[in-house]
């Protein structure tokens, strides 16, 4: 525990010392030019009442106890402490496929609705740990910075849309490089990411995606939704169903959920994978996942209730000034 004077503004009360000092010796002169006017001074042996020798440390004595009283004042009205807290808690970065596939509608009502749903309820278990949330299919960009104001991340979460990124496709290499800048200032060990998707990889990155999640210290979550017999990809214009997605031969293409790349990914690094299609118990896997290796996080709190030690210096204050009532039998200002 470290005391200091918090707000330091209170140090000018130390300025009392020397006008204090200033006024002490202004009387002992005046003092001394009375006894001068009123006889000479080889008559003042007979004339005064002789002082105790102790009087001599009398200036000292209150200087020293106003310096203390001074003291018990600045601890009392601004004394603080700085205390140092290790808490255990994770930095986690959703990151949501929102390529044109998680619209299929094999999970009621759509894929994408039921990734945004596991990810509120998943905050929603959540305590202190840190979240973010980055998006991404052919490109990848971070829609949330690192927070704990979970009330905040489900306004983004439900805007969140497949047309919310230009270039489609699903990359989860930029996903991860979009998640490692938002890591930069994060201790390795309490970086941990929810990938949430259907697992269709159309560029191959899952090995570099790996690669570079394991060099940066990241644990991966992979959350699986979809099923493994698919359903045709809706095409929208203004929130209008247009058809079906098709191929070069315009046979309606059928999306299936792809675990492969999702488990490898989560294996890889130290997490693991877990059914998304479950919305009950979901969550709760995923809380189970992010407990598996928590991070310590040191926090700094200046605290305003802190301990006082002003009793201590008011009450050496208080006996530098009993010892001169004790010397002074007069009661006075006999310096």
């Amino acid at each position: 525990m470290n005391w200091y004077l918090g707000n330091y503004w209170y140090l000018f009360l130390l300025l009392l010392l020397p006008l204090l000092a200033f006024f002490l010796i202004r009387y002992l002169k005046w003092k001394k030019n009375k006894r001068e006017i009123f006889a000479d001074s080889q008559f003042h042996e007979n004339l005064f009442e002789k002082r105790s020798g102790f009087t001599k440390f009398f200036p000292a004595l209150y200087l020293l106890g106003t310096l203390f009283l001074i003291f018990s004042i600045i601890d009392l009205l601004s004394g603080s402490e700085e205390i140092k807290s290790n808490q255990r808690l994770n930095n986690v970065i959703f990151m949501l496929d929102v390529s044109n596939s998680m619209n299929a509608e094999d999970i009621n009502p759509s894929r994408l609705t039921e990734a945004k749903n596991l990810m509120i309820q998943t905050m929603q278990k959540m305590k202190n740990d840190k979240v973010g949330i980055v998006i991404f299919a052919g490109q990848a960009t971070s829609i949330m910075p690192l927070t704990t104001d979970y009330n905040s991340a489900e306004t983004y979460i439900s805007g969140i849309e497949t047309n919310s990124m230009q270039i489609q496709g699903t990359d989860f290499l930029n996903g991860i490089k979009t998640a490692v800048q938002k890591f930069k200032n994060i201790s390795k060990d309490a970086r941990k990411v929810v990938l949430l998707s259907d697992g269709e990889d159309n560029e191959g990155n899952d090995a570099a995606t790996i690669k570079l999640a394991n060099r940066e210290g990241i644990m991966i979550t992979s959350v699986g939704v979809g099923t493994d017999e698919g359903a045709p990809v809706p095409e929208y214009v203004f929130g209008q169903l247009m058809g079906y997605k098709s191929d070069i031969n315009g046979q309606t293409v059928i999306s299936k959920r792809q675990t492969e790349a999702l488990k490898k990914m989560a294996q890889s690094t130290g997490g693991s994978y877990i059914d998304g299609n479950n919305i009950n118990e979901a969550p709760d896997r995923i809380i189970d996942a992010l407990s598996k290796k928590q991070g310590t996080s040191e926090t700094l709190v200046k605290s305003q209730n802190a301990n006082h030690y002003y009793q201590y210096f008011l009450a050496v204050s208080i006996f530098f000034f009993f010892l001169i009532y004790i010397f002074n039998p007069k009661r006075d200002f006999n310096l």
